[in-house]
């Protein structure tokens, strides 16, 4: 089943939009251009800048509690521990590792951190194993390096998931989950706990994320608050652009290499060097339109002292994240659904010694239970909903940054970013 694994990997059922393509794309661009201005209209100060959310004491006792924090490390390492043993010891057909990695950790990340918040990081094996080895001091990051160190690994990780040709290999997989956390458990040890809130790609992932779950911390404490509030708590560092521009443009090359124009084009050349390119340039353009639109709201008249030290790009880069989830929930909805399936399947005899653990030898995936029509749906919705969420973020903090009789006229670069944004999504998750 592992060759279903890449095939898979971008979006399934294209073309099965139950609308037109270009009703679909006018559609959805009219309802972030409609949303925009009845924001503009009715919305003119900052809601959630600021904000408190309703404290959860007991949750927080209960989540804080040895015990849990001692069963979450647990339950991390183990997990950590059954992956690497299936990637090198089991078969190379038939191994669970690859969908563990790239369906359960990859787009399951999703849905846990939006659900249950920064949990990720109480669960997080390499920070467990690096905290095994005791330091009276570490060494400081210098300010500058930020979130750099996490774009890096990213970029690592989404080369190797949609560029490398045998990523979905059991001993490539192995190889990359062995090397990722050797060099981060070292950071780890050497640079402290806080390496980890900036070079562990998969634990800042999780904390981006996490900032759009209606659970948060405040203050050490959990609380229940609106999510586009917490989602305004966002550091404003180096980096975080570049990750969620990474993410983004890495989604939109996913689309991209499955159209079939992309294949007739390439398909003669040699296949890293010229997907390497095209990862690039998708990544490249993303990040030009954003940081065009983003900077050219500063021709409006800015509120004294509203701006902070990352500049407009990064007051605005918060906006990217329902969008960026928008666009992975649109591309991997299907493969999750479907591939999904294959990691509990295989999980029966995850090394490959003709072991039946859990009564699913001899299963196949269920194709069935899910139709185009309501794949498109999701498809389509989950995009319009990002950016819709997007522009009342983008929104929201321009009220903060600029004078009222500025507040619209300063927001056109960036509704022309996010009505770009919004058409070539459902572009690429709807062409063939």
């Amino acid at each position: 089943m592992l060759e279903l694994l890449l095939p898979l990997h971008g979006i399934g059922g294209r073309g099965d939009l139950p609308v037109p393509l270009w009703l679909a794309i006018y559609s959805a661009g009219a309802a972030v251009a409609v949303s925009f201005f009845a924001l503009a209209a009715f919305w003119s100060r900052p809601r959630f800048e600021g904000t408190t959310g309703r404290p959860l004491g007991r949750l927080t006792r209960f989540v804080d509690s040895p015990a849990t924090r001692v069963v979450l490390k647990v339950a991390g390492v183990a997990a950590l521990a059954v992956l690497l043993g299936a990637a090198w010891l089991g078969d190379s057909t038939g191994n669970p590792a690859p969908t563990w990695l790239y369906v359960w950790i990859w787009v399951g990340i999703i849905p846990l951190s939006l659900l249950f918040g920064p949990i990720w990081r109480l669960a997080n094996p390499l920070r467990t194993l690096a905290g095994l080895v005791r330091r009276t001091s570490h060494k400081q990051l210098p300010q500058r390096v930020a979130y750099w160190p996490a774009v890096a690994g990213m970029a690592g990780f989404v080369w190797l998931e949609l560029v490398y040709p045998s990523a979905s290999e059991p001993r490539v997989v192995a190889t990359a989950i062995t090397v990722y956390a050797a060099v981060n458990v070292a950071a780890g040890i050497i640079y402290g706990p806080s390496w980890f809130a900036v070079g562990d790609s998969f634990e800042v992932y999780a904390d981006v994320l996490a900032r759009l779950s209606p659970l948060g911390r405040e203050d050490g404490q959990l609380v229940l608050r609106n999510p586009l509030a917490g989602l305004a708590t966002m550091p404003q560092q180096p980096g975080i652009v570049g990750l969620l521009c990474l993410l983004l443009g890495s989604t939109a090359f996913d689309g991209i290499s499955r159209w079939s124009l992309w294949t007739r084009l390439t398909g003669n050349l040699p296949h890293i060097p010229v997907a390497s390119a095209g990862l690039i340039g998708a990544v490249a353009i993303v990040t030009a339109l954003f940081l065009l639109a983003a900077r050219a709201t500063g021709a409006a008249q800015l509120r004294p002292g509203a701006l902070g030290s990352a500049g407009l790009p990064g007051a605005f880069v918060h906006s990217l994240v329902p969008i960026a989830i928008g666009y992975s929930v649109a591309h991997y909805f299907s493969f999750a659904m479907f591939q999904g399936q294959d990691g509990w399947l295989l999980a029966s005899d995850p090394f490959g010694r003709g072991w039946d653990l859990f009564g699913t030898s001899g299963r196949e995936i269920d194709y069935t239970f899910l139709g185009t029509g309501f794949i498109a749906g999701v498809q389509v919705g989950a995009i319009v909903v990002g950016h819709v969420l997007g522009v009342v973020s983008a929104h929201d903090r321009a009220t903060w940054l600029f004078r009222r009789r500025e507040l619209r006229r300063a927001q056109y670069p960036m509704l022309a970013a996010m009505v770009a944004f919004t058409a070539g999504g459902i572009a690429l998750v709807s062409a063939s």
